[in-house]
Parts: C-alpha cells; sequence; structure tokens
C-alpha cells in the first residue's frame, strides 16, 4: 500500500471510528490513556465534518474540562498521541504529536454540541469548557495485513 493509500484510509478510519483514545503522560505515572469523544465522527458530529476541511487532515480537537488532570499532563508535557481503530476491520493507527489547550471563543463555539450541559453546566461560556488541538507528526497503525509507520 503507498503512503497515500494508507492516509486516505486513516482519513476513513477517523470518519468511522466511535471513540478516539488520548494518551497523555503524568510525570509520575507515565501513559494515561482515556476514551474521548471522536469529534470526527461522520455519523455522530455531522455538523462538524466542516470543521476539517481545509485543515491539515490529521489535526484532531479534543474537549474536556480545564480542570481535568489531563490539561495538566498536557501544559507539564505537550506530546500526546490519539489512537483511532475499526476493531471488526482489524485496522487502526496512531497519530502522535504536539497537543495544546485553545482558548479560541470561537472555536470552542464552533466545536459547541447540544446536550454537553453535563459536561460543562454553564454551558459554552462555561469557564471549565476547553477545546484541546492535537497536530500529529507522526502516524503509526495496522492496516490489515501489513504495519505501518511514517512522519507526516
Amino acid at each position: 500500500m503507498t503512503r497515500a493509500q494508507i492516509k486516505k484510509q486513516c482519513v476513513r478510519i477517523m470518519a468511522q471510528a466511535t471513540v478516539a483514545y488520548l494518551t497523555t503522560v503524568d510525570a509520575r505515572l507515565g501513559p494515561q490513556t482515556r476514551a474521548m469523544l471522536n469529534l470526527r465522527n461522520k455519523r455522530t458530529f455531522p455538523a462538524l465534518v466542516r470543521h476539517y476541511r481545509g485543515r491539515d487532515a490529521f489535526t484532531v480537537y479534543f474537549t474536556t474540562n480545564r480542570s481535568s488532570q489531563k490539561i495538566k499532563q498536557i501544559v507539564r508535557n505537550g506530546q500526546a498521541c490519539a489512537c483511532f481503530c475499526l476493531p471488526d476491520e482489524w485496522n487502526g493507527f496512531m497519530a502522535g504529536g504536539k497537543i495544546e489547550v485553545v482558548d479560541d471563543e470561537k472555536l470552542k463555539r464552533a466545536f459547541w454540541q447540544e446536550g454537553w450541559e453535563r459536561y460543562y453546566h454553564k454551558g459554552v461560556d462555561d469557564p471549565d469548557y476547553v477545546v484541546l488541538r492535537l497536530r500529529p507528526a507522526y502516524l503509526k497503525g495496522w492496516l490489515s495485513p501489513e504495519l505501518f509507520e511514517f512522519d507526516l
């Protein structure tokens, strides 16, 4: 499979995976992985698809609470990876690189979803609501029947 074919398959996986797994690094405990809403999933978040047009194909956005442990980890160590998989196909990959907290009101409003008040009680203006942006530098994974790894 060519690099272009691999990239195309990875974008497809991102659009179909129900969950994204985000790993950050804790100074004391090491890697910490948690399941996150996959805002790239076309079926679950169809209105967000437009936010990825014209951007780097592998940039990943997450939303989270500013008060979460992952924010402290990101501030201390800006390296992270996101894992996307389609287990029924035995295909998946991780995208690793720099992650940052994005304090952009326009972006926060663009990603806001109805019903998220259960996470952010004061709504889109809740000071605890933040957006994370992961800009991967490399991809590594498995597209049946082969492994791949390369820098972006």
